[in-house]
């Protein structure tokens, strides 16, 4: 794509004032830099993977809620983690993260362990422990 050619498209990087550094073609052909305030494909997509991630995260607080899971997925959700990747932050094979969802083991979990979730979730241990309080 040329340079002047570069989408400039209202999106969720105009209404911060940001822009995304694209490549582009200059005049003579040669490949530089340019500025674009968005796409609409692209800001379609993402306002869609946004949509799908607040919908998992508001599913995983009814379930937290409800009795059906541990804060520990909500949290995972909320971060936008998956299992491998918070069980790579806490230290934990996935099994026993995977394990830590159920709420019966949850409740048992050593302080310890809880500490690692609380620092990888940036909350407090009593956070965690007292989800259902709030």
């Amino acid at each position: 794509m040329r340079k002047d050619e570069v989408p400039q498209d209202k999106g969720n990087l105009s209404k911060s004032n940001m822009k995304e550094l694209v490549y582009a073609t200059d005049e003579k052909g040669n490949y530089t830099t340019t500025l674009s305030s968005g796409w609409e494909p692209k800001t379609i997509a993402l306002s869609n993977s946004i949509n799908d991630i607040n919908e998992r995260v508001a599913i995983a607080k009814d379930k937290v809620l409800k009795g059906e899971i541990s804060p520990i997925c909500y949290f995972m959700e909320l971060h936008k983690m998956d299992i491998s990747i918070l069980s790579s932050y806490v230290e934990i094979w996935e099994w026993r993260v995977k394990r830590h969802f159920k709420p019966k083991v949850f409740v048992k979990l050593s302080d310890k362990i809880i500490h690692k979730y609380a620092i990888t979730f940036n909350i407090s241990i009593e956070e965690l422990r007292n989800f259902n309080k709030d």
